[in-house]
């Protein structure tokens, strides 16, 4: 997120409330303290916060109320919440009531920090999916998908047929072509609609924190582990399980999936108990796992387990009637940073690149436009520099050419922010061991970017 993320303190504690909006204003966020429930849900009424941290013990209105009541909110942010070690059974019933995570009294300002950051992402990457929902001349809005194009039609008559099962689905596709808009579109069509929409990314965490946050844990299951947490897939009872990335999971973690699926049961970390749920899963991959499977790292047995269903979706250099279509619906959806138009020229640009990132890098590009640009009109030197210094789409039919773009697409990104590799990947929106990975199947050196 480019700007400061905009966060919302509710707590009657005056000294703490007072100390978490000192000390997370001291590490770059807009921060606001209000004493109560009511004053919090006025202020969510009248600003748009990114996150808001809420004490569950609060006078005039607790904070589970608060939660029930942000449904009526226009732009609702995500909710952290804060619950002393006895109230953890609260904690759950917050997290169906659609609370990003909760944290236990006393809270380290360091871990808040970081669960605000990561909660300020979920809140883009909601923000996004609500532009593309938007509707659009010439497009029907589908899920959230809009598009023209017939390999992409086709996806949608896929996604018809299987959201009304409870097949597992796996969906195959490039970072950025939009594989979460199709796995809400298929749990928002399914009977489990009413209930929880779930995602987690498989490569984002290492194995201990991934087995944690999948399968919860009990209090003492490690250092750290201070009370009992629900996993994911608790939370995902009677809903949809996705799993984005489920190519970069430990072969560990696997093992352990693949036993839920089939038995429908599993164990918290250090939990001895077995507990039963009922989810549909969808997964998501950018990787070739049949490949992954010759390689040894990815199983077999899940293989054939998750791809009962398997939905393939097409990069946007190979659905190109949609570039306008999606840029213009774009520019509608970043007014809040100006009004603007998308000139000829820079729409001419815009269909002459190939979109190594696909739509999620055209968001990105449209977005940037419309901030640097002086004028009404977005032109082409308002574009990023590889953008307009596009003339025409490379052939798209040979791996080797497609291979040698992206080589230069990880080498021009990792140029424009100085080499730093967790920068880079979140600008390839891919997770940080991919970028790693493709580093070194390339060959990348240092003096190439530097």
């Amino acid at each position: 997120m480019s700007r400061p993320i905009r966060v919302l303190v509710a707590d009657d504690e005056r000294n703490l409330r007072e100390l978490m909006v000192r000390e997370l204003a001291r590490r770059g966020h807009e921060v606001d303290g209000v004493a109560d429930g009511v004053a919090a849900l006025e202020r969510m009424r009248e600003t748009a916060y990114d996150v808001a941290v809420l004490d569950m013990k609060m006078p005039r209105k607790e904070g589970i109320e608060v939660l029930r009541e942000l449904r009526d909110v226009l732009e609702p942010p995500q909710v952290i919440v804060m619950t002393g070690f006895q109230e953890v059974s609260t904690a759950v019933e917050a997290m169906k009531l659609g609370a990003y995570d909760y944290l236990t009294k006393p809270t380290k300002i360091e871990e808040l920090d970081v669960v605000i950051r990561k909660a300020a992402e979920k809140a883009q990457l909601l923000r996004e999916n609500v532009a593309l929902r938007a509707h659009a001349p010439g497009a029907e809005p589908f899920g959230g998908i809009l598009t023209r194009s017939e390999r992409m039609q086709e996806v949608l008559r896929i996604i018809e047929r299987v959201a009304p099962t409870d097949s597992t689905v796996l969906i195959l596709g490039e970072s950025g072509t939009g594989k979460e808009l199709v796995a809400r579109a298929i749990h928002e069509r399914s009977p489990r609609a009413a209930r929880a929409f779930v995602p987690i990314h498989c490569g984002a965490l290492p194995r201990e924190v991934f087995e944690s946050e999948l399968f919860g844990h009990e209090k003492g299951a490690f250092t750290g582990a201070v009370g009992t947490k629900p996993g994911l897939v608790e939370l995902a009872d009677d809903g949809t399980l996705f799993l984005d990335e489920i190519g970069e999971m430990e072969l560990d973690s696997q093992v352990k999936l693949l036993r839920a699926l089939e038995t429908g049961t599993f164990f918290r970390v250090g939990g001895t108990r077995p507990r039963r749920v009922d989810v549909r899963l969808v997964a998501a991959t950018n990787r070739d796992l049949a490949e992954a499977m010759r390689r040894g790292e990815f199983r077999q047995d899940l293989y054939y387990r998750i791809n009962t269903i398997a939905v393939q979706l097409p990069p946007l250099r190979d659905r190109r009637e949609d570039v306008a279509l999606l840029a213009r619906h774009f520019v509608k959806a970043n007014a809040a940073y100006g009004v603007k138009r998308l000139g000829a020229a820079a729409l001419a640009a815009l269909e002459a690149y190939h979109w190594p990132g696909n739509v999620r890098e055209l968001l990105h590009a449209i977005e940037r436009a419309v901030i640097l640009s002086k004028d009404e009109e977005l032109r082409p030197e308002d574009l990023p520099p590889e953008v307009r210094g596009a003339q025409a789409p490379p052939p798209a039919s040979t791996g080797g050419s497609l291979e040698a773009i992206e080589r230069q697409h990880i080498i021009a990104t990792l140029r424009q922010v100085g080499g730093h590799r967790g920068k880079a990947a979140a600008l390839l929106a891919i997770d940080p061991k991919t970028l790693y990975r493709k580093i070194l199947g390339y060959a990348i050196t240092p003096e190439e970017y530097r």
